[in-house]
């Protein structure tokens, strides 16, 4: 199979590389390698993360973090993750500063207060991206992004702020991000960047997919969202195509079909320049792997395989096993099961199993996904929408909207407040509620709904990516301060009290391990295993305990016949060791089956093995 591929042009201005897709795709190892390549030909290039959930880090084995670091053993290539804590308050200090000499300390304090809602983080994020979208100091400047349905969020950014920043300033002159004279100078900022996002001259969009059904179905459907604000993605890449002649078993035979269908089908629905890259016998780590990945990816260089492993020498590791009866039927009220994890290790699939399970033991069960790349309609062959609609007996699936979301909670919020409040404190509301940040604010609100709720014994959520998913879970408390900012007048005391109390007992649910349980799902390799362990850590900082390791996509013992799947197998078998060592929690493991899975009857099998 041919690589067909372009370079991206290299004129006088710097070029800007995007590489999206479904977190777990290779994004990373691909804008990594992309990045060597550049740096190799002698181009000064620099690759940015603005994932909250970044492994950059691991992937070029050093040290990197919130600040330009040259990376060892490569000439003219540097990186930066960009820090979402670190990025906000840089943000709010650039705003404040130039009040502190002329303003009284209450109006500082009331602007610093502003500044302290859910979506300041975000912008924050984006303003230091857009930052490196003004320099001419690199040729190639390379972003390896967030998950796809995140991606697609921040890049709309720049439309909706320009549009808020403009309505606000008509009105009181007040915004989600303080007061607007602060940040009117953003508006050109924002407008020049999304120019910049639009020219296929100076930025390249390369979407990078796995060669199956629900990876395609996503990459076609983030493509079209990016064409609806103007950005046309430029190439494809196909990750982790399992190469033919270790594919001499039936049980790889299939999956090796399976992906070549795929390929075939996207072939026609994505007609851009393709790049085809092969699994790898084991993970790909450190300069001399990504310097091979990248004669793959550019000059279709495929590596050799000579490793020779023993089955008999890979010792299986004795993993402390889950009841998970125990921890997923319900004792008292409403059960909330939460599955959170690295993207495309397979939440979604599991959260479908996990519903199915419990649907199968009598106990009436909605799974919902508050992912905004989410597909558990896929998954499931069902079509869902924002109403619960019924997959089986005693199970039924839901999709927290965004936008809808955000209109039904716009108008429950005014409704509530006409006839008790003033009409300019009703004004200002109105204003405050058309902020971009609101949208997120409003799918949360839904979410505990369904928390809240006795209309089923389990709610399973299928969430977002880590990162997003721990931003999603801290906005109780960032949001009750948001409301005391929003709603600070004598006459809105007895809301504020009553939404801080509803806030406080969702909190408390949270924490409640008979009442909610948060699993980790991952697969056995240093990234994801990474990514989880900071995950625990950051919900334990919000005094939240995981409770459960699920290990997914286990090879089985009895397929690995040739010594290219021995060596993976031996991979997992080292990082299930790993993941017993350092989590310290049952695992539960969960084999790589033959076909995707998809549709009630695979399904079913799946909870079998269960």
């Amino acid at each position: 199979m041919d690589n067909q591929f372009t370079n991206s042009p290299i004129h006088r201005f710097t070029q800007y590389i995007f590489f999206s897709g479904k977190g777990g795709v290779g994004k990373t190892t691909m804008a990594s390698a992309t990045s060597i390549h550049y740096a190799l030909q002698g181009k000064k290039t620099l690759i940015v993360t603005t994932d909250p959930a970044s492994n950059l880090a691991d992937v070029f084995e050093q040290e990197i973090g919130h600040r330009i670091t040259p990376i060892k053993g490569i000439d003219n290539l540097y990186a930066m993750e960009i820090d979402p804590d670190e990025a906000t308050r840089e943000y709010k200090e650039r705003i404040i500063a130039p009040f502190r000499e002329i303003m009284p300390e209450d109006v500082i304090a009331s602007i610093d207060e502003q500044l302290s809602g859910p979506c300041t983080t975000e912008m924050a994020s984006f303003d230091r991206f857009i930052d490196f979208m003004e320099t001419d100091e690199y040729d190639v400047i390379v972003f390896d992004t967030a998950p796809t349905g995140h991606t697609i969020r921040l890049l709309e950014l720049p439309v909706d702020w320009s549009k808020h920043i403009e309505e606000s300033a008509k009105g009181t002159g007040q915004t989600c991000l303080g007061p607007v004279q602060t940040i009117q100078e953003s508006k050109e900022k924002y407008d020049r960047a999304t120019a910049l996002l639009r020219d296929p001259e100076r930025t390249t969009f390369i979407f990078v997919m796995r060669p199956e059904e629900l990876s395609l179905y996503e990459t076609i459907r983030a493509s079209k969202e990016l064409e609806t604000i103007g950005v046309k993605s430029g190439e494809i890449i196909i990750n982790g195509i399992l190469p033919e002649e270790v594919c001499e078993i039936d049980f790889f035979k299939k999956k090796y079909e399976s992906q070549q269908s795929v390929i075939e089908k996207a072939k026609v629905a994505l007609d851009r320049p393709k790049r085809y890259m092969f699994l790898r016998n084991n993970e790909v780590k450190g300069i001399e792997t990504l310097k091979s990945i990248a004669k793959e990816l550019f000059n279709g260089v495929r590596p050799e395989f000579k490793e020779k492993i023993d089955l008999a020498q890979i010792s299986v590791p004795v993993l402390t096993k889950p009841d998970i009866n125990k921890l997923w039927i319900p004792i008292k009220g409403t059960k909330a099961l939460f599955f959170t994890g690295k993207g495309g290790v397979g939440k979604t699939t599991i959260s479908c199993i996990t519903a199915l399970y419990t649907a199968q033991r009598g106990f009436k069960t909605l799974l919902v996904t508050t992912d905004p790349a989410a597909h558990i309609g896929e998954v499931l062959d069902v079509k869902i929408g924002s109403i619960p609609v019924k997959v089986t007996e005693n199970l039924f699936a839901v999709m927290v909207d965004q936008e809808e979301a955000f209109r039904e909670y716009k108008e429950r919020v005014l409704n509530d407040a006409r006839g008790k409040y003033s009409e300019d404190m009703i004004k200002a509301m109105e204003e405050e509620l058309n902020s971009p940040c609101t949208e997120e604010m409003a799918a949360f609100d839904k979410f505990i709904q369904y928390i809240e709720g006795r209309d089923y014994n389990l709610i399973v959520f299928d969430t977002a990516p880590t990162g997003h998913t721990l931003r999603l879970l801290s906005l109780p408390f960032d949001y009750a301060r948001q409301v005391e900012m929003m709603v600070s007048t004598q006459e809105a005391l007895q809301a504020k009290e009553a939404t801080q109390n509803r806030f406080r007992e969702i909190i408390n649910i949270l924490k409640d391990k008979d009442r909610t349980v948060f699993s980790l799902v991952l697969y056995p390799e240093s990234t994801p295993i990474l990514e989880s362990y900071r995950a625990m850590l950051d919900l334990k900082d919000a005094g939240i305990e995981t409770q459960l390791v699920i290990a997914n996509l286990i090879l089985p013992e009895e397929v690995c016949t040739n010594d290219f799947f021995k060596s993976r197998r031996a991979m997992q078998m080292r990082y299930l060791r790993e993941i017993n060592d350092k989590f310290k929690l049952p695992v539960l493991q969960f084999p790589m089956m033959g076909s995707e899975i998809r549709g009630l009857k695979m399904l079913e099998e799946a909870v079998r093995l269960l």
